[in-house]
């Protein structure tokens, strides 16, 4: 479990991932060597992980929600293969270990068909596949479910805000090798310095700091804060997928982004045009949430929930 000084910490890394920790010093009020310490053993321990992200919108990239029926002796090493993909996310087990779920993200139709009708239909002992297009996210990606909890006050948020957030992002430049290799440190440690950064991409250190700045003003590449749902007291992880009436279908997904138990809600294609994550203290604060703040959405037809089971990778790097 967080104290409240990780918290705070963690709070602020969602704000500015790569805020110097002298600056977040400040704004908490305690030292430098607090700050450094606090985080290298969240760190160390895999509690917390900040990690960079390219905005699947904002390059062009198209993300797909996979459900996956299996025997039950083949789910687990499946999940193992997809969590080891570098074009995974959020690769879980749910339905009691016989189902498993990700989000996939491509450049091109043919890296989809590649992995959707080409190696998933031919392994072993899958018995059914659902794909689900992510067409338009309410809430999660550069906003985090983490901002949600209130840690911080508006003042230390605006002090620890990167001044250029309130500019309207440009132009997103052409992605080439570099930025590859530069997302490739990144995903696995967004804090990673400069010498490290600059050794991956064969760049100066110059190039490397505006290039970061480039691709953060642009909107493409954004900071998050990885975090175990138990470290914040959130024992029980489910998703949802909901049947809404067209017509009510932005204000119902609207609604649940602003339930602070959803890290993440999107409009989707398929038999379901929402799906959303949620995480609660336990299970009678579930059964509370859906029979509260759920059942009072008037769209929703039909609502199908899956406890998560199992996390083999979230964001970033796989999971230990």
């Amino acid at each position: 479990m967080l104290d409240e000084l990780d918290r705070q910490l963690v709070h602020a890394l969602q704000v500015d991932g790569r805020a110097p920790f002298s600056r977040i010093a400040e704004v908490l009020g305690v030292s430098d060597q607090t700050v450094a310490r606090r985080y290298r053993r969240l760190r160390s321990e895999g509690t917390v992980r900040v990690i960079g992200n390219l905005d699947t919108w904002r390059i062009g990239a198209v993300s797909w929600y996979l459900r996956l029926q299996c025997t039950p002796d083949a789910a687990q090493p499946i999940a193992d293969a997809l969590a080891r993909r570098p074009d995974t996310a959020w690769v879980r087990l749910a339905s009691g270990g016989t189902e498993i779920s990700c989000v996939t993200r491509s450049r091109s139709k043919a890296d989809t068909d590649a992995l959707l009708l080409d190696k998933l239909h031919r392994t072993p002992r899958i018995v059914g596949i659902s794909a689900h297009a992510l067409i338009h996210m309410f809430y999660g990606g550069n906003e985090s479910f983490l901002a949600k909890a209130g840690v911080l006050r508006d003042d230390q948020i605006a002090a620890l805000t990167p001044p250029w957030r309130t500019d309207p992002p440009g132009e997103v430049p052409e992605l080439g090798a570099g930025d590859r290799a530069l997302m490739a440190v990144l995903s696995r440690d967004g804090r990673a310095g400069l010498p490290e950064l600059a050794g991956a991409t064969g760049w100066s250190e110059t190039t490397v700091r505006r290039r970061l700045t480039e691709l953060r003003r642009c909107r493409a590449l954004f900071f998050d804060v990885d975090v175990p749902g138990p470290a914040m007291g959130l024992a029980v992880e489910a998703m949802m997928w909901l049947s809404v009436a067209p017509h009510g279908m932005v204000e119902a997904a609207e609604t649940l982004a602003g339930h602070a138990e959803v890290p993440f809600v999107a409009a989707t294609t398929g038999s379901t045009n929402i799906v959303a994550s949620l995480v609660c203290k336990d299970v009678a604060a579930l059964y509370e949430y859906l029979t509260s703040k759920v059942a009072a959405i008037p769209a929703i037809h039909h609502i199908e929930t899956n406890p998560i089971v199992r996390t083999l990778k979230r964001e970033g790097a796989l999971l230990p």
